[in-house]
């Protein structure tokens, strides 16, 4: 077994979180890494699990300290992931993060070159255009500016499959679970 980072990244509202969520049960030997956020908790988010909810003064403190794996900015809200906790984690197991493609490819780069651990890219597809517009539109409220910018925001996340080492379509959960799965252990038992 080796230990690698699994960057999982899809447009907002693929299912990328409900798809991770459900491959983490019952694994050890996984972790979940828990980036920071400036963004305000949505309903039922809990500090430490969904993210970790800083304002962007910490946040921009951190840049400056060279603390992220990665970082962005998008829709006006910093999202990044903290090196010294993929760092700690991958010595022990694999890991798995959950951020959006620039992002990925960030992390993906700096582990690269450090050359200690294996990187796979997956992207999580949606079935559809529509299917993913009625997903995001079940999330809240949102201006027609902001739904404006997530369709420009998908068009581009799409476009970047091919840069992917695997891509699942969540059509189906069940399928799209064992996928993963799939992916995850193959990549995990490689020699």
């Amino acid at each position: 077994m080796r230990n690698v980072l699994f960057i999982v990244s899809g447009p907002s509202g693929a299912g990328k979180g409900t798809l991770v969520k459900a491959l983490m049960q019952g694994r050890r030997d996984l972790w979940l890494s828990v980036s920071l956020t400036t963004r305000a908790p949505r309903r039922g988010e809990k500090h430490g699990e969904a993210y970790y909810f800083v304002t962007k003064e910490e946040f921009e403190q951190r840049i400056a300290r060279g603390e992220f794996l990665e970082y962005n900015n998008h829709f006006e809200n910093y999202y990044g992931t903290l090196l010294s906790d993929v760092m700690r984690e991958l010595q022990t197991r694999s890991v798995i993060l959950e951020i959006e493609p620039m992002g990925g490819f960030q992390a993906a780069e700096k582990i690269r070159a450090m050359g200690k651990y294996p990187v796979v890219l997956i992207m999580i597809t949606p079935p559809s255009l529509h299917a993913l517009e009625e997903r995001i539109n079940h999330r809240g409220k949102e201006s027609a500016e902001q739904m404006r910018e997530r369709r420009e925001r998908v068009a581009f996340e799409l476009a970047q499959a091919d840069r992917y080492d695997y891509s699942v379509l969540n059509d189906d959960l069940d399928t799209a679970i064992g996928e993963l799965r799939a992916i995850i252990d193959k990549e995990i038992n490689k020699e």
